[in-house]
């Protein structure tokens, strides 16, 4: 049957179980808008800004697994996605990018709304097409998804000119897909995997060192078996918090600037790290030629170029991490016996860790007249649900949410690790929301992120998405004020928000609903009616202006080097 190729894309993404797309519609796509008003199938969300949108289809793919999808036009709608491309590219996450462009002809010749979003995002997707002809639309889609989902995930750009969307072809939709180069390693080598078990078995001071591929792989139950059974202490990076329960007696929490001392000291001092879906970054590693001095260091990850690229490695297994732990799993089952003496081993190895834990555990001077944005993210999580998904921004709000709120459960844990992207938050909820109409979704943010992206509250009142907003609202942009504090002399160039905005009229222009605290035992009382509302909500919290995240490691020093008071 003979479609026009804005049919034909639409129908591919059916192809690919797309039920849900995320878009704007401008003059490159109204074709593609045309064919979607006269199609079943494929629900549209109308966001405000396409930044939004990219960050939506972005929070639906992590809490989901699915691709993300997102629509936009050629020009301002196009850049608009840069920036929630680039997010998605530097945390992992597969994400399928349409964009429109002027016709074929017009290329190149300075047309209006012309810009060469291929080489604008070259170095923040996986790969892009531009579709030159009708009859690769199908094949390109086909290869699109694939590349997205497959081997690290990632974002997809595919640039579709106007005059390919209207012109007509057969549609056949291509069962298979090769794409030469490109050949994902699923498959741990069980060689190396033997050798990485052994090593295992006769070291003191072993971490599990987790990153967000095990999120990302669906490799959970496979991390928490394996640290289980040879009773391996777990760390985890930023993306990797949801992997391993955080109330777990192995857990140490988030290790890095603002991890757990417990956390930093026993990556310090251990003799070998296993590493899973972890890339050792700079705010996990601090001073580089201090890390880890006595470590060998065991590093899996689906990515080869990702493996030795920060830190020397011993031994290296590429491969899914799902895949390499399940083997793991099975070579520990083959030597019970030797395994069951390596755990009675590692006793001391415990009783240290839990002297760091006793030591300097995550906390806080209470106050009785000044809400602690730390008492704020403690209550969210006593009250909130076990399953609820939780969107941060980036900043205070972040490292709080990272390390008071316990997440027990994978997937569900929504934020900008990479990147570092304020006005991640709302939008990202946004699309979690969207994924799962039922749970209940929690954007943390702080007041100058959320103002980024704060349009969005407009998309989910139209849409009867009940995303709870909570604001941490310091007057302040607050890690970069904290940042002049602790190591500028105090200097606050340009990080105070002094207008006062009142969030409460604000959540009620937009047709929401709005609440605010002022006092310590106000806090629970303005969460249980937030979460009590059906629909969506704004909830404020007059925080300390002037709290700091802590622990921290300073720049430039090694990773046991803690600021505890400042």
């Amino acid at each position: 049957m003979k479609m026009n190729g804005a049919r034909i894309l639409l129908e591919c993404l059916k192809q690919e179980g797309v039920d849900t797309v995320f878009g704007y519609p401008g003059g490159t796509v109204i074709n593609i808008y045309d064919e979607l008003f006269h199609c079943s199938g494929i629900k549209h969300i109308l966001p405000r800004h396409e930044q939004g949108g990219t960050h939506a289809a972005d929070g639906y793919a992590r809490v989901s697994g699915k691709v993300g999808v997102a629509i936009a036009t050629s020009g301002p709608g196009a850049t608009n996605t840069i920036t929630g491309i680039a997010t998605a590219y530097m945390d992992s996450v597969p994400m399928v990018i349409i964009t429109g462009q002027v016709p074929t002809a017009l290329i190149g010749n300075d047309a209006f709304q012309e810009v060469d979003i291929i080489g604008m995002t070259r170095t923040c997707t996986k790969h892009s097409y531009l579709v030159r002809d009708v009859e690769e639309i199908a094949a390109t889609v086909k290869k699109a998804f694939y590349i997205a989902r497959s081997g690290r995930p990632g974002p997809v750009l595919i640039d579709l000119p106007k005059d390919v969307q209207i012109a007509q072809t057969e549609f056949v939709y291509p069962e298979t897909v090769d794409i030469r180069g490109y050949k994902p390693t699923f498959s741990g080598h069980p060689r190396q995997v033997e050798k990485a078990v052994n090593l295992i078995l006769d070291a003191h001071k072993p971490v599990l060192y987790v990153g967000g591929g095990v999120v990302l792989s669906n490799a959970s139950d496979e991390l928490r078996e394996l640290a289980r059974m040879l009773t391996l202490p777990v760390t985890t990076t930023l993306m990797g918090l949801s992997s391993f329960p955080g109330d777990e007696p192995l857990a140490l929490g988030m290790l890095g600037m603002h991890g757990a001392y417990c956390a930093n000291m026993a990556m310090t001092h251990s003799d070998l790290i296993i590493a899973v879906g972890a890339r050792f970054d700079d705010r996990v590693t601090a001073k580089i030629s201090t890390f880890a001095p006595h470590a060998k260091i065991i590093h899996m990850d689906v990515d080869p170029t990702s493996i030795k690229k920060n830190v020397r490695v011993d031994l290296t297994i590429v491969g899914d991490v799902k895949d390499v732990l399940h083997k793991m799993i099975r070579q520990c089952e083959k030597q019970v016996d030797r395994c069951s003496r390596f755990a009675e081993s590692l006793k001391p190895w415990h009783d240290e860790i839990l002297d760091w834990k006793t030591r300097h555990p995550f906390e806080y001077v209470q106050s009785s007249t000044v809400i602690k944005p730390q008492f704020v993210i403690e209550k969210l999580r006593d009250l909130s649900d076990e399953d609820a998904i939780i969107s941060t921004d980036v900043g205070q709000n972040q490292m709080w949410t990272a390390q008071f709120f316990k997440f027990r459960q994978p997937r569900t844990l929504l934020t900008s690790g990479g990147l570092g992207t304020m006005g991640f938050g709302l939008p990202a909820a946004m699309g979690a929301q969207v994924a799962f109409p039922d749970r209940q979704v929690i954007a943390i943010c702080g007041d100058g992120g959320v103002q980024m992206n704060i349009q969005e509250m407009a998309t989910l009142v139209q849409n009867r998405l009940p995303v709870k907003l909570v604001i941490l609202n310091n007057n302040f942009l607050g890690m970069v004020r904290q940042w002049q504090e602790m190591f500028f002399d105090k200097n606050y160039s340009q990080t105070c928000l002094e207008l006062p905005i009142d969030y409460v009229k604000l959540a009620e222009a937009y047709g929401a609903k709005g609440f605010v605290a002022s006092k310590p035992d106000e806090v629970e009382e303005v969460i249980r009616k937030g979460f009590s509302e059906k629909g969506p909500v704004i909830m404020e919290f007059k925080v300390a202006r002037e709290e700091k995240v802590l622990p921290m490691v300073p720049a430039g020093a090694s990773l046991n080097e803690m600021i505890f008071n400042a």
